[in-house]
Order: C-alpha cells, then structure tokens, then sequence
C-alpha cells in the first residue's frame, strides 16, 4: 500500500481540499485526515477572470496574461494547502509517497479534444519535494475521450466497501453534476448537467453571495416549472452517456426573475431534473442514490431530489459512511496511485475512450516532467 495525497480544485471555485488515502491503487487500505484551504473573494475574482480569457484558447498549453497569473496562484494555492496539512496533522515527509494534483479546469472542450487544468506540476514537486502525478486527463481527451468524469473507478472502490444491492449511483454535484452507475462489473459514468454553477453565478450577480447557503434562497421561492421544461430540452440531455461539460456550457441559460428566491429555487429545481433525466438512459434504475460534493450540503437540493428520484433511497456520502466532502480529493490520491502502477483510470463506459486507458504525468523533485 502507497500513501498518497489527493488535491482537488472543482468548478465551485471555493478552495483546495486534501485528503491522504492508504491504497494499492485497487483496494482501498484506511482513510487519513483531510483538509481545506478556502479562495479569498480576490483568488476568486482572479480565477472567474481566467475562466472567461481560457474560453478563447484553441492550445492546451498557452497561458495569457490572467491565465499565466491564475495557474501561478492555483499552484501556489495547492502547495500552501499541503504545508499546512503536513503540519497541522503531524506528517513526515517521508510518510507520503506521492501527490495527486488535479489543478484547475478552465477549459473543457472535448469534442475538440482539448482540455485545460492550470497548475504546474513541475514546480508544485520542486516546491513540496514530493513526486507529483498532474495532467490526468489529457491523454483520455487525446485518445477522443471525454476526459471526464475522473474518479469513477475511485467511486467503484467505495460502493465495494458498502453492503448495498446494486444498482447503486454516486452522485457528485459540484460546480458540474455527474454520475456514477455501479452494478456489479458494470460502471458507467457521464456529466448530468449544471450542479451548482448557475445557481452560484446567479447568486453572485443578484445578491452578491457566492452561493445560496443551506439552500435558504430556493426554499422560499417559486420554481418557474415552464422555464425548467424549456432548459431541459437542451440536446445535451437527450445525448446518450458517456458525456461531459464545460462548467460553462449553460451560462447562456437566465433565469426569468431577478428576485432572488425564485431565480435560486428554478435553479436549483433544474438541477435536480437534469439529474433525473439521467435515469431513463442508465440500464437498470437505481436502487440507492449517494450525493457528494457541495451539493450533499443543500438540504433544499436533497429534498428535490428525494422527490425527483422516489422510489430510490437517496442520501448524502456523509449518511453512507463516506468523508462526503473529501472524496473527490481522496479520489486523486487513488488516480494518482493507479496512475504509478499504470492501471486504468479511464473506461468506455466512463468516458468514451476506445480502450481501458491511463493516464497522468509524474513529476519528480529535480526534474522536469514536460521536458
């Protein structure tokens, strides 16, 4: 067994969460402590401003003006968040093996078989002195992947370690919402849709709150039932799985309110029914729900879902035994241990690649891995 450090950066764009994870990169040998370094409102500004520059790149590897500054701060952001993690649980250097380091999406374009995550990796291992397995979507999105989701086969790992009758769906609502299906052998994955980042956005742009907390907004307002009819009918939602997103692909889509309550509980509703229509396109429904990520954290959302998935039991990962807000963290740990030994971290089922696929580039303290 390999210990390792996971970092995770999502689409919410609210911090660096870390997670330490004992694994051979199949089975899972006990869960360490976690942590969190949260974006200051001028982090966020700053990497909002690099999201909107990165939607013009046409190269995986350029780096403009705002862009260049956002990866400069994302790695030294990650690296903050490990020293501090390292101290506050009393870790040696030589108790970790290896670092998985997901960065920053700011692009995601897979039909153009591009796909970006700033954080230097080179300079994350020379920083840390730790070697680092960053960039581990690329060669899925080379190969015409999806490159996304990632931590499906991390996902699988987990269900194995429940006593549940499957099918079993982990749900993982962050600034994307996706999916994954685990029935036996079979795993299949996709984007649903829109998690939290319309409703984050509107949010920011109404009241100036970065998110609707406790989902206190949506639950006094008014869903606009016939807005979410005509959203759902997005050709995304009638593409078969595997699929994914750009945490932008729906910015177009406004709400038909300014108030506050009611553009945060349509939102939140298309959330939920972007979900469900998953459902109709899976093998078999369901029989148990699992939610992780920020949405877990919005009871409003649970209680949508709860009515949109009925008969499934649906619960947080929490509820279920599981670090909730730590597992996408822990799952780059455990891609970052597969990525060592060269397993798969890529399916069909999971991202439409051609062939059970690898991926990841190590980087060593010392030397450059993109020499």
């Amino acid at each position: 067994m390999l210990t390792a450090i996971g970092l995770m950066s999502g689409t919410s764009l609210d911090g660096v969460d870390v997670a330490l994870l004992k694994t051979d990169g199949e089975l899972l040998g006990g869960f360490g402590p976690t942590g969190y370094r949260v974006y200051s409102a001028a982090e966020r500004v700053l990497l909002r401003e690099a999201l909107a520059v990165a939607a013009t790149l046409s190269g995986r590897d350029a780096r403009p003006g705002v862009v260049r500054d956002a990866e400069r701060l994302v790695t030294d952001a990650h690296a903050e968040a490990v020293e501090s993690f390292l101290t506050q649980h009393r870790l040696a250097r030589s108790d970790i093996d290896v670092v998985g380091f997901h960065g920053q999406t700011v692009l995601h374009r897979p039909a153009d078989r591009l796909t970006v995550q700033i954080g230097d990796g080179d300079a994350l291992a020379k920083a840390l002195q730790f070697p680092v397995v960053f960039d581990l979507r690329a060669a899925d999105v080379a190969t015409g992947g999806q490159g996304a989701p990632l931590v499906p086969v991390y996902h699988r790992a987990l269900v194995r370690t429940l006593d549940r009758v499957g099918p079993v769906a982990v749900l993982n609502i962050g600034g994307v919402a996706n999916i994954t299906y685990v029935d036996g052998d079979t795993l299949i994955a996709c984007d649903t849709g829109p998690g939290n980042a319309l409703l984050d956005d509107f949010m920011l742009r109404t009241i100036g709150e970065a998110v609707d907390r406790d989902g206190r907004h949506a639950a006094r307002g008014r869903v606009d039932e016939n807005w979410i009819a005509r959203a759902i009918d997005h050709p995304f939602f009638k593409t078969l799985p595997p699929k994914s997103l750009d945490r932008n692909a729906f910015a177009a889509l406004t709400v038909d309110t300014t108030i506050p309550d009611d553009g945060a509980a349509t939102l939140t509703a298309f959330t939920a029914a972007s979900i469900a229509r998953i459902v109709e396109m899976l093998p078999a429904p369901p029989k148990s729900w699992i939610v992780a990520g920020g949405g877990a954290n919005n009871p409003t959302l649970m209680r949508m879902l709860d009515q949109r998935l009925a008969p499934a039991v649906v619960e947080t990962a929490t509820g279920s035994g599981w670090l909730g807000d730590a597992i996408e963290a822990q799952a780059f740990a455990y891609l970052a241990v597969r990525s060592l030994k060269g397993l798969p971290l890529t399916f069909p089922g999971t991202t439409g690649v051609i062939r059970p696929l690898t991926g990841g580039v190590l980087a060593k303290p010392g030397f450059n891995a993109s020499a």
